[in-house]
């Protein structure tokens, strides 16, 4: 029997000899055939003109939305406008001087001594019926000119002439 190391040395050299012979280069023939032209221009018009029909719609859609958000702001600044106005309104009626000028015109005036209900039913004070006398001066009173200021009035009567004379 042979050693194994003979063994491999043969096998390498047999596998190396086939190496070489598959690994031999070899000429190709030279064929110049030109790419047609035309599917490539065909292909890069299409991707242009999408490209132009793509902005064309995107610039569109902005100009829509641009338009739809001008509509919104003035509708929301109308809205704001009218808050304001409704707040001022509010502000007027919830005035306690016009409340109470309407409670004045409707005959309505405060209790001098009120009397206070306790939630078990018993009466603290003495209740008593208001009446016009008692009712609050809301307004105040115009200021008192002073005397130096309220000269005496002079009345100077002349006698009439008869219309002949």
């Amino acid at each position: 029997m042979s050693s194994p190391a003979v063994q491999l040395r043969s096998r390498v050299s047999t596998l190396g000899g086939a190496a070489v012979e598959k690994a031999r280069l070899t000429v190709v023939p030279v064929s110049r055939g030109r790419a047609p032209r035309v599917p490539f221009i065909v292909l890069v018009s299409v991707v242009a003109l999408a490209g132009v029909v793509g902005l064309l719609l995107f610039n569109t859609s902005l100009q829509q939305a641009s338009f739809a958000e001008t509509r919104l702001a003035d509708k929301a600044a109308a809205l704001a406008d009218r808050e304001e106005t409704l707040r001022m309104e509010l502000d007027d009626l919830r005035d306690p001087q016009r409340i109470a000028r309407e409670a004045e015109s409707m005959g309505m005036v405060i209790p001098p001594a009120p009397a206070f209900l306790k939630l078990d039913g018993t009466v603290v004070g003495t209740p008593r019926p208001a009446t016009p006398e008692d009712r609050i001066r809301i307004t105040p009173r115009p200021p008192a000119m002073p005397a130096d200021l309220q000269p005496e009035i002079t009345v100077i009567e002349v006698p009439a002439k008869p219309a002949g004379e």
